[in-house]
């Protein structure tokens, strides 16, 4: 079975079968992109979302790292501590990659 159809940047009409993954920041930096689309029919976990996200950027040698450290909401919700392997995102939804940031 093939995996999920994986398109940089979301195209207009953005639709019910696809995620959007925004990126801020730095972890903007590090993918050189604001944001990726991931096309599927079913629900991903947020771990295999960061997989496809890396995958989709190659030659981002830090991007791993970074989004490794980003805090994560999924649709304007914070996914906190919880496993990135039990986080299922649906069709439809937005995960925002937020790093670190200092201030206030």
């Amino acid at each position: 079975m093939e995996g999920p159809e994986v398109v940089n940047s979301p195209p207009p009409g953005h639709h019910e079968s696809q995620i959007t993954l925004r990126y801020w920041a730095g972890a903007r930096h590090a993918a050189g992109v604001p944001s990726d689309v991931v096309s599927t029919p079913t629900p991903l976990s947020l771990q295999a979302l960061v997989a496809h996200a890396v995958a989709l950027h190659p030659d981002a040698p830090r991007l791993p790292q970074v989004l490794g450290v980003c805090s994560a909401l999924v649709d304007d919700r914070p996914v906190g501590t919880a496993d990135p392997g039990g986080v299922l995102v649906s069709p439809g939804s937005t995960v925002e990659f937020l790093p670190p940031f200092a201030g206030g």
